[in-house]
């Protein structure tokens, strides 16, 4: 199987607008019958195209088929997500299902349309899942109860655990499962192959949630051993002779106070006509050679994941806090980014150059922030002393920036990212909101400035590369947008197909001060299309940059690692077309194995941090307290509390009641009048938290209820 021979095909049957006789694309494609049978034969098992009776070829909607996964399952039905983002989820009988299982990606047929939505059949399984979940034992009353697994994610029913499957677990223990099918009565049962512990542990649960997302824990030794004979390696007086050397340069780092994997450093020097700004990295692909066992591991993880009581690295100590960490007073090999600024902030000139620093400070956020609005005490003033210039000049610049970036339109989207406090033994004990200073934005603007200046670096000169791309929402989305912002009260008319940055920025910036500006950011968000890595430069949106790219953490996420390795060669004298060739396939594939480990990881952390806000409010069962309605459904009312954790109100549970949604942002009780929207003050009482399922019910409270 040879990518260019797919290619190829795919790019013939797009210009088609119904199947085509197989001969007559073997014809076309000028290719040999055996190279272009292997081709199809390879693509249809992928479900990139559909054979129709062994003599048609066409894609999958021009057959009026549709590659989905298997989300749900029921004892009658399942449920299939599509691929295209815009369908909604299809719903297949059990008899038509083929014995697909959650998380099997299948090829689907016949789909229709009725009052119910999408129904289909399974044409085919293009790819088992992994038949193993995770879940927790439930165990039926009495010595000689029946035992079940509740899985996590994917049944919609308990599953009963053969007999002899338990593994000694205990009712309300997390476990992982084997799930198969039993052909005596025709249903899908589990067998215990792992207890995690107890399931009211968000720990547990996260280590759960790890495990079933298939995030590798450990280093193998072979790697490991790798790791620490590179990380041995001195910088010799010959390799510093072929670098930039910048030792005696004001350069240093800005990180938090934990960080241990320093990956980052900056310099900034005014000048008559503006700035000099060096973004420093970490030159990781110094020591994570290419086709090494350190490379194909960091490449498989993808990037660091985080969870409030650990971190799981792309690489190890050795390299991530040891050789490539860049404290201070030690020399360290980077790959520098110096940039000059006009003083307006335009990016006139760049250079990328490999070199070697010595760091004169190990700066942390809240100090610096404590310089900017001038509280530092006399021993902050002391220790920082060798880059004070540096940091007003970068203050300065940093302010420039700012200004230029929200000019242009860059979406300025407040989140409500949560910080947990864990005691002694790992148990969420507090939960507030991330806050960030002036060191946190100056730092952010610098890496983009620099992240943009590799993008034009790579596309200037023709090479292979790995661009971060963001594209436009899609014209449906908006509609929704447009359809919310109305109800709250904004100006619509320019939200539509074609909208540009500024006309959502001016939404947002409209709606900060006000009860709607959480929800129209966090919604502004949803609209926009999920930023990825791409081998084309394709635009960041959001950023409203024409080029971008991840150039400045190496360390944690494995695009950077792709693009120094890259970037390497060219500075180094290597040829254009010794590139193209090089690099081409590599592009592309770490473009998208890049892409796919974000997502794993993105969906594990916000699954793991609603288990740990779950932990967190069962100590508060029973408390009342005032909350902002955040979002508004058919079934109730989503709550948010000062702490940024949200609970959910049910509504359809109150036998006194009868409400009505009106589809965007409120809910009418028609027997009293009272209605409820988006922003809208209310007072709470908590009443359940889930662990396991990491959800958080509240209950409505009238004045009188306090």
């Amino acid at each position: 199987m040879r990518y260019e021979d797919n290619e190829l095909i795919l790019e013939l049957l797009s210009h088609y607008s119904e199947p085509v006789e197989r001969t007559e694309l073997l014809l076309q494609s000028g290719m040999d019958p055996e190279h272009f049978n292997n081709a199809v034969s390879y693509l249809d098992s992928k479900g990139q195209l559909v054979i129709i009776k062994r003599k048609k070829l066409a894609l999958p909607d021009i057959a009026g088929c549709v590659r989905a996964t298997v989300v749900r399952v029921n004892r009658w039905f399942l449920f299939a997500h599509p691929e295209d983002e815009d369908m909604s989820d299809i719903f297949i009988h059990a008899g038509s299902s083929k014995g697909a299982m959650p998380g099997d990606l299948v090829m689907l047929k016949n789909i229709t349309d009725g009052e119910k939505g999408l129904s289909a059949e399974v044409d085919k399984i293009l790819e088992k899942g992994s038949r193993i979940i995770t879940g927790v034992v439930e165990r039926e009353k009495g010595k000689k109860g029946q035992a079940h697994v509740m899985p996590d994610n994917g049944f919609a029913y308990h599953l009963r655990i053969v007999p002899g499957g338990e593994l000694k677990s205990k009712n309300g223990d997390k476990v992982k499962a084997a799930i198969l099918y039993d052909p005596k009565d025709k249903r899908i049962k589990a067998r215990v192959i792992h207890i995690y512990g107890r399931a009211d542990s968000a720990k547990i649960c996260s280590d759960a949630i790890i495990d079933a997302a298939g995030i590798p824990v450990k280093f193998s030794v072979p790697v490991k051993h790798e790791a620490a004979k590179r990380a041995a390696e001195p910088i010799t007086q010959e390799e510093i002779a072929r670098r930039l050397d910048l030792r005696n340069e004001a350069i240093f780092t800005i990180d938090g106070a934990d960080a241990k994997d320093l990956d980052d450093a900056i310099s900034v020097k005014k000048t008559d006509n503006g700035w000099e700004l060096g973004v420093h990295i970490a030159d990781v692909s110094h020591y994570v050679r290419e086709g090494s066992l350190l490379d194909e591991s960091a490449m498989d993880r993808g990037t660091s994941v985080y969870f409030a009581d650990r971190v799981i690295p792309m690489l190890p100590v050795e390299i991530s806090n040891g050789c490539c960490s860049l404290n201070a007073g030690v020399p360290k090999l980077t790959f520098s980014a110096i940039m000059t600024l006009d003083k307006k902030g335009e990016l006139v000139d760049y250079r990328f150059e490999k070199s070697v620093i010595e760091s004169k400070v190990r700066g942390v956020y809240s100090e610096v922030n404590a310089i900017i609005d001038g509280s530092a005490d006399e021993s902050l003033m002391t220790k920082y002393s060798p880059v004070l210039g540096a940091i007003r000049d970068g203050q300065e610049l940093a302010e420039i920036l700012k200004a230029k970036a929200k000019q242009r339109g860059e979406l300025e989207i407040e989140t409500s990212e949560l910080r947990f406090v864990l005691d002694e033994r790992g148990v969420c004990i507090g939960v507030s909101e991330r806050e960030r200073g002036e060191a946190e934005e100056l730092i952010e603007q610098f890496m983009i400035t620099a992240n943009r200046a590799a993008a034009l670096y790579a596309k200037s000169a023709l090479i292979p590369f790995v661009y971060r791309v963001h594209e436009a929402p899609e014209s449906d989305r908006l509609e929704s947008l447009a359809e919310l912002a109305a109800a709250c009260g904004f100006q619509t008319r320019r939200l539509k197909e074609g909208v540009h940055q500024t006309d959502l920025s001016e939404l947002i910036e409209k709606a900060k001060g006000t009860k709607y500006a959480r929800l129209i950011s966090t919604q502004v968000l949803r609209t926009m299309a999920k930023a990825r890595y791409a081998p084309e430069p394709l635009g960041h949106f959001g950023l409203s940059l024409a080029d971008y790219c991840h150039f400045t953490s190496p360390i944690r996420r494995y695009p950077d690692t792709s693009i120094h390795r890259i970037l390497t060669d060219l500075v180094s004298g290597v040829s254009i077309d010794r590139i193209q060739e090089h690099y081409g396939e590599f592009a592309r594939e770490s473009s998208r194995m890049s892409s796919d480990r974000e997502l794993r990881a993105m969906r594990a952390e916000r699954e793991a941090e609603k288990c740990y806000a779950a932990e967190y409010m069962t100590s508060h069962i029973g408390e009342v307290h005032q909350g902002i309605v955040s979002g508004v459904t058919n079934k109730g009312l989503f709550v948010a509390l000062e702490t940024g954790i949200e609970g959910f109100v049910s509504l359809v549970d109150d036998e006194h009641a009868f409400f009505e949604f009106d589809g965007t942002a409120s809910t009418v009780d028609r027997r009293t009048g009272k209605k409820y929207s988006i922003g809208d003050s209310v007072t709470i009482k908590v009443i359940n938290a889930s662990v396991p399922t990491g959800t958080i019910d509240f209950d409505l409270q009238s004045s009188g209820d306090r």
